[in-house]
């Protein structure tokens, strides 16, 4: 499925390069195509979460109100999905895995791009140098302190990114994981080739703008009084 998934990817990062003529310049015009293709499943998951998060100080009340009594608060809480309409899964783990072959599908893509989108002998002509970059194909390397740059990359736009949809005043295993994952992230993108991590950068950056729009723009939360 994810090599069905990657060969036309393949074929459209192809199509980009031989149009624009630099592989990095085409990584960043193949970034911004995806997330338009998959726009319409990341406006439904942003409109889900915008919901959870006004619903979030009611859900709190009934937690308070009901907690003794799971059954009760379980009853309570669906009930209160349904008089506003809100699925609860639409903003969680639903659209991510829906995503998730195509997540897999991209990286197969530039991870080995000699294999998905040139031929070898193409792809040893093909500039692999883009800004500071000096090297899509290779990995970053701990003792080039410039190519730091693009893992650091990788883990503040993923803190960022992950921290404008938790909840607020999250706690727990999800503030840890807040914090953990961007630095995880950070780490393995020293081995990955610069080329995916770019992917991964600049594919974070176009959610926070979305998500700016689609979730700060409506305001704050407002905690309601008991």
């Amino acid at each position: 499925m994810i090599n069905s998934i990657a060969v036309p990817l393949g074929k459209l990062l192809f199509y980009i390069y031989d149009i624009v003529n630099s592989y990095g310049l085409s990584i960043v015009v193949f970034t911004i195509l995806v997330k338009l293709i998959l726009l319409p499943l990341t406006i439904k998951q942003t409109k889900s979460m915008k919901q959870m998060q006004e619903l979030n100080p009611k859900i709190k009340a009934l937690q308070k109100k009901y907690g003794h009594d799971k059954q009760k608060l379980n009853e309570k809480t669906m009930e209160l999905y349904r008089q506003h309409n809100v699925n609860p899964f639409a903003s969680g783990c639903l659209p991510i895995l829906i995503q998730l072959p195509v997540l897999f599908a991209l990286f197969q893509v530039l991870r080995l791009p000699e294999v998905y989108v040139f031929t070898p002998e193409t792809y040893e002509a093909v500039g692999k140098s883009f800004l500071w970059i000096k090297d899509l194909s290779a990995s970053s390397s701990f003792s080039d302190p410039i190519s730091y740059i693009l893992p650091i990359l990788a883990a503040v736009t993923t803190y960022y990114q992950s921290k404008m949809v938790a909840p607020k005043n999250a706690e727990g295993t999800q503030s840890t994981m807040n914090v953990v994952m961007p630095l995880m992230i950070g780490y393995f993108s020293f081995s990955f080739p610069a080329g995916v991590t770019l992917y991964w950068v600049l594919s974070n950056l176009f959610q926070i703008v979305q998500q700016y729009f689609g979730l700060s723009r409506g305001g704050a939360v407002k905690e309601e009084s008991n």
